[in-house]
């Protein structure tokens, strides 16, 4: 059986890895730089939630550089943030402490230090991304026009075009599946790469993230269910893209409600990355499409089977269902 190392070693894009560890680095220096700010009393969270946000990161660097006025802290307020400087002022009436402020730099520096390697692996990436064949073959990349995705911020995004990268690379846009964002799109291709001809079918690509069943079979009875705990870093992206669809008002976001309030969150999870899985192996391996069908086109399915199940219950107990005209 394939291991994710060996898969990874021979499809990864260079940088990819890393640059999520560098991620998980900058938000532990975030939480710790929150934590010193907060032990000198200063309450910038009440009122400013991003602490690596513009104006944060402006009051953070002029502390470092000896300011200690909150009117002339508050000043460096961005224009869009919703709280009056009056209101950041007040945040910012605390006990400056030496040691404090060491360690404020001592994370701010790390902080500033992941960001920079970031950006190196950003580069490195893009250039891989523009070495690689075209396998898009000249086909237009899809026009996205989903609310939800033009309004999502870009967080930890790489700063270029990374999704035209990936659809030129693989010859198809991941991202058109509901839940798969642009960062779960790279790191399936990172890991898992754009060639399926690895698994022989789908099955086999579901069973090597260990996202299919462990069922104990004994005699032809399942005696019992088992768990297959495992660090697939696409196993773990599948999962989290999986419980996106919770709010999601489309095809996979019904079909998961239901799989949620018949089998609970986490075998739903597991089922709706397990969909997911055999949605990317059809793309990669055979240039499917996908395309939202609609929440209400899933309800109405699942409307007609219940009728058809209830019709058949009622056969088999001699009875005969009858329609109630709408009102």
């Amino acid at each position: 059986m394939l291991t994710s190392e060996e898969v990874s070693s021979s499809n990864g894009s260079p940088g990819w890895r890393q640059r999520n560890d560098l991620v998980q680095s900058a938000g532990r220096h975030i939480q710790r730089m929150q934590k010193a700010l907060t032990q000198m009393n200063i309450q910038l969270a009440n009122v400013l939630s991003d602490v690596s946000g513009v104006t944060v990161q402006a009051i953070i660097k002029a502390i470092l550089g000896g300011e200690r006025d909150p009117h002339k802290l508050a000043a460096f307020r961005n224009p869009r943030v919703k709280a009056s400087e009056e209101q950041i002022a007040r945040s910012l009436e605390g006990n400056w402490q030496e040691d404090l402020l060491f360690v404020l730099k001592q994370e701010q520096d790390g902080y500033e230090f992941c960001e920079k390697q970031m950006a190196e692996c950003d580069r490195q990436l893009n250039h891989y991304l523009k070495q690689r064949a075209d396998r898009s073959h000249g086909a237009p990349l899809p026009e996205e026009k989903r609310k939800g995705r033009l309004k999502k911020k870009s967080g930890n995004k790489p700063q270029f075009d990374l999704r035209t990268g990936l659809f030129r690379m693989s010859g198809t846009d991941l991202t058109r599946v509901d839940g798969i964002d642009v960062i779960t799109a790279t790191t399936i291709l990172s890991e898992a790469g754009w060639d399926m001809s690895k698994w022989v079918t789908e099955d086999h690509f579901v069973s090597w993230l260990r996202l299919c069943p462990d069922n104990r079979i004994s005699g032809n009875k399942v005696i019992g269910k088992g768990r297959l705990p495992t660090n697939n870093r696409v196993t773990i992206a599948l999962k989290m893209a999986a419980s996106t669809l919770r709010l999601s008002d489309t095809y996979l976001g019904a079909q998961f409600r239901r799989f949620r309030t018949r089998l609970g969150a986490p075998v739903a999870i597991k089922a709706m990355a397990a969909k997911l899985a055999r949605l990317v192996y059809r793309m990669l391996c055979y240039g499917m499409k996908y395309v939202d069908k609609g929440a209400a086109l899933y309800q109405a399915q699942h409307r007609h089977l219940q009728i058809k199940q209830l019709n058949r219950k009622a056969a088999s107990l001699g009875y005969q269902l009858i329609p109630v005209p709408a009102a």
